[in-house]
């Protein structure tokens, strides 16, 4: 008999069959199907906490699909995914959305991206609100960067977006005190 890794588990399948997976294998399979509701990296970050459940808390060798995915659904339902449309922002909030932006930008990239950036926030400073949101940093980045990893790349690009906005704010000409905020 040929020992199993020990980052494995034997997945039993309907069919009676056991494959040997991983925490990684488990994840990757997974992307796709909750893509539309949870980012990639919190996918897998819940998959290799019920991995770890299962390996090292309950100590099993041998897991079924469905015991798997049951205790997978468990972990996700605890987590209200984000509601389809744009939430309503609080008074005296301009809100924007970074990930947006990247998207309407996407044949130009950061070529057309910046001037992009640029002018939303000037379009949100003439509301004149105590707040300036810009929310989807993490997405933004990876659209643009073309990433499905966060990188030393996605990490210098997040840096040159909010020096990016900063940059804007100080050689616009603001009546007003408000906050930036960026995430």
């Amino acid at each position: 008999m040929i020992a199993l890794a020990s980052d494995c588990l034997l997945f039993q399948l309907a069919s009676g069959e056991s494959i040997p997976l991983s925490a990684e294998m488990i994840s990757i399979e997974l992307m796709g199907d909750t893509a539309r509701w949870f980012d990639a990296e919190f996918v897998r970050h819940a998959a290799n906490a019920v991995f770890h459940y299962f390996k090292q808390d309950l100590e099993r060798r041998t897991v079924t699909m469905g015991e798997f995915a049951g205790a997978l659904e468990k972990v996700l339902r605890g987590f209200k995914p984000p509601a389809p449309g744009p939430s309503p922002s609080p008074p005296g909030v301009a809100e924007s959305d970074l990930g947006r932006l990247a998207r309407e930008s996407a044949e130009g990239l950061e070529l057309f991206f910046f001037p992009r950036l640029r002018e939303e926030l000037r379009h949100k400073l003439r509301q004149a609100p105590r707040v300036v949101r810009f929310r989807g940093l993490r997405s933004c980045v990876m659209q643009l960067a073309g990433a499905r990893r966060w990188t030393a790349r996605c990490q210098s690009l997040k840096e040159q977006i909010v020096a990016f906005l900063r940059g804007c704010l100080s050689a616009e000409a603001v009546q007003t005190q408000f906050s930036l905020v960026v995430e």
